[in-house]
């Protein structure tokens, strides 16, 4: 992945803030632990939910069961927001990432995001590989790579919003 073009937009922000960089807001991607995700019925409706991820190889890695609402959601539209940060007014930083949703269906890679899973919520995360997805105790479920086509943060001590823009 290249590095994302990078603007500090000054009207949402306070006069001492500076742009929050890349690989900062990728550490809070790739170190939260809960996030939510934002997908469109079909109806045009919004559908929010949390969930797991995990950052691998430029991208958040997202799974769900494949009769779940965010799954068929996904499959009519891939395109969808992830959030992740802290619920305070004031302190940490929240992020946003927007992208496509883009299933995986490899056997090493989902081995290796398998592993990954279990590494980062321990072993009652643990997934096998099977059918294209992850077999776990509740059946299998759908892998998804999203990899961002914009990306916000939100600096909350000082106020500041930061703009990536990736070149897909």
């Amino acid at each position: 992945m290249t590095e994302p073009a990078v603007d500090l937009d000054a009207r949402y922000g306070e006069a001492e803030a500076t742009p929050v960089p890349w690989p900062e807001a990728q550490r809070l991607l790739e170190t939260a632990e809960l996030y939510w995700i934002s997908t469109v019925h079909p109806s045009g409706r919004p559908h929010v939910t949390p969930l797991l991820a995990v950052w691998r190889a430029g991208a958040l890695h997202v799974c769900t069961g494949a009769e779940e609402r965010k799954a068929r959601n996904i499959e009519a539209n891939p395109q969808v927001t992830v959030t992740t940060g802290r619920n305070d007014r004031k302190g940490g930083t929240d992020v946003v990432l927007e992208g496509d949703a883009r299933r995986v269906t490899d056997r090493d890679e989902l081995a290796a995001l398998a592993a990954a899973w279990e590494t980062k919520y321990g072993p009652e995360w643990h997934f096998d590989v099977a059918d294209g997805g992850f077999y776990g105790a509740g059946g299998v479920a759908l892998v998804y790579r999203l990899e961002p086509v914009t990306a916000y943060a939100f600096g909350k001590a000082p106020y500041s919003q930061t703009r990536y823009r990736f070149a897909n």
